[in-house]
């Protein structure tokens, strides 16, 4: 099992900055894929950003280039650096585990409660 704990959202406007981190703790949070969903209102969740335990990163098209994963294999964390932020990247963020990694979302078996992250025009 492996338990996620996100932090960081909030509102800001267009072309602000925010940073999301999670915390993973559990028998497995050593050895798993990290990534970075997001659901927004009527949609469906989405992948956006992945890193394996090599630290090999990975992201969506939509956010390539202005977003950027770390993470912390010593300390169990992972971050989400968003900057450029627009209104469509509106949603509720979850970090994610899984055994593999990759785009499509059910290969994340665990995820954290999300944060919101809300940007205003």
């Amino acid at each position: 099992q492996v338990q996620l704990v996100e932090s960081g959202g909030g509102l800001v406007q267009a072309g602000a900055s925010l940073r999301l981190s999670c915390t993973a703790s559990g028998r497995n949070s050593t050895t798993v894929t990290m990534a970075w969903l997001r659901q927004a209102p009527g949609k469906e969740r989405e992948f956006i950003a992945g890193m394996y335990l090599t630290k090999a990163a990975y992201y969506a098209d939509s956010v390539k280039g202005r977003f950027t994963i770390s993470r912390d294999n010593a300390k169990n964390t992972m971050d989400l650096q968003m900057n450029s932020l627009k209104p469509e990247d509106t949603a509720v963020y979850y970090c994610a585990a899984g055994n593999y990694g990759g785009v499509t979302t059910t290969l994340y078996h665990y995820l954290g409660q999300g944060t919101q992250v809300t940007v205003s025009s």
